[in-house]
């Protein structure tokens, strides 16, 4: 059953909310080369077992969805008991993967391997999102994108050292060592993680708030979710498909080795792109969190969105030049990385705090969906000859998803707050009393 709040705090937030949101963005760096340093060890996987790379790509497939799908479970845990014990089985469950990596000779140790690493991911993300959304009622854009900023930038800073442990000791080496580096610290830091209490914030801001909280069960059964849902998936198609395949994409153009010098700083191409990359996709995620904040989330999602649809087809038509492909492809990212940041912060505005962990990891589940399509970009890729027409698919679902974010999505939230009761006081509910 729907429970109504009755009652907002008006009072100063707590300041360890902040500490609270750097323990977050801590555990989400060191996740995140999970997903975005996967693409560095397709072609070494490949060139040493021969399984071809569509297959391989079936891992990241699967640990996407691993990594998404069980959100909703990992989220009712975090609701139910807080997030230490979460993320500390995470943090085991995170080096586990990695070392499975390094010891997998067959593509189904591979896949459990991919399932196990997304296992634990899934219970970082999902329970560092959903803090900082509790914690952050009054900046929810912000701080859900600085915390998803964690997992987009996380692997800038480590891109450089894992190309280079894999060209001098192998990729086996560089699963195994960072798998534990990266396991231990998110370990650690759980220790220190903390939900705040239900009287401690204040629901306050530029942004309506819904005067309800929802449960999933709930939730589902309104049009807006669904209208979210689908659009979350629109979106994350281009970006998972960049991600998982911008070295073999860089291979294709002939670009990959090809040097590149910008602001006197020179690094092979897709070197070059994979760090830039990583720094506009956690950039994008504060930023537009943060506009959102303040000319509203829609309004958000359709530049955002707009953004990445042009990005896309520039790099469809300008790519194959080395210094294009740096910078497109860090347009691309910059475009796609605030998708993160904007749906669990909508989902927060809509459904209410109390169960936003599991309700935000519910419609992250989207992105699982849309990970079940990057294996057939791929397949389209061979069956054309080229990357262009995954492309223009990518780059019309994200114009489609920009025009619904204003059409639909706004004109259906706004119905539904219209629906809603107005909160009271604290200062009044105390003098009634």
């Amino acid at each position: 059953m729907t429970t109504l709040t009755q009652v907002r705090n008006t009072a100063a937030p707590p300041p360890q909310r902040w500490l609270q949101l750097i323990l977050g963005v801590v555990c989400m760096a060191m996740i995140a080369n999970l997903q975005y340093g996967w693409t560095l060890f397709v072609l070494p996987l490949d060139q040493k077992y021969h399984w071809g790379k569509a297959a391989i790509q079936v891992a990241f497939t699967i640990f996407v969805v691993a990594e998404t799908w069980l959100v909703p479970l990992e989220g009712y845990l975090v609701d139910r008991f807080g997030p230490q014990i979460v993320v500390m089985v995470g943090g085991l469950l995170v080096a586990i993967g990695w070392v499975m990596n390094s010891l997998a000779d067959s593509l189904p140790l591979l896949y459990v391997a991919g399932a196990v690493g997304g296992i634990g991911a899934g219970a970082v993300y999902g329970t560092c999102v959903g803090n900082a959304l509790k914690w952050f009622p009054d900046r929810r854009g912000f701080a859900a994108g600085l915390t998803a900023a964690g997992f987009g930038m996380g692997s800038a800073l480590t891109i450089i050292p894992i190309s280079a442990v894999i060209k001098s000791s192998g990729y086996e080496t560089a699963f195994f060592a960072f798998g534990l580096g990266q396991g231990m610290v998110v370990f650690a830091v759980a220790l220190l993680l903390k939900a705040p209490a239900a009287t401690q914030l204040p629901v306050v801001g530029k942004l309506a708030q819904s005067t309800v909280e929802m449960r999933w069960t709930e939730m589902i059964r309104t049009p807006v979710f669904w209208v979210m849902y689908l659009m979350f998936v629109m979106m994350a198609v281009g970006g998972l498909v960049a991600t998982a395949q911008l070295a073999p994409i860089a291979k294709d153009f002939k670009i990959a080795e090809l040097p590149v010098s910008i602001l006197g700083l020179s690094l092979p191409a897709l070197t070059f792109a994979l760090s830039l990359d990583r720094i506009f996709n956690g950039l994008t995620r504060p930023f537009f969190g943060w506009l959102s904040d303040h000319i509203g989330r829609e309004q958000t999602m359709f530049i955002a969105f707009g953004l990445e649809a042009g990005g896309i087809l520039a790099l469809s038509k300008f790519g194959s030049d080395p210094l294009w492909f740096v910078i497109l492809t860090g347009l691309v990212f910059f475009g796609w990385g605030e998708i993160y940041s904007l749906f669990p912060s909508t989902c927060g505005d809509t459904f209410g705090s109390r169960y936003a962990t599991t309700n935000a990891g519910l419609l992250y589940t989207a992105k699982g969906t849309a990970a079940l399509l990057v294996p057939f970009s791929s397949v389209i890729t061979v069956a054309t000859g080229s990357w262009h027409t995954v492309f223009y698919l990518a780059a019309g679902m994200n114009a489609l998803a920009a025009i619904m974010a204003l059409l639909v999505l706004k004109p259906l939230r706004a119905r539904m707050r219209n629906m809603q009761p107005v909160p009271q006081p604290v200062s009044q509910v105390k003098a009634r009393a």
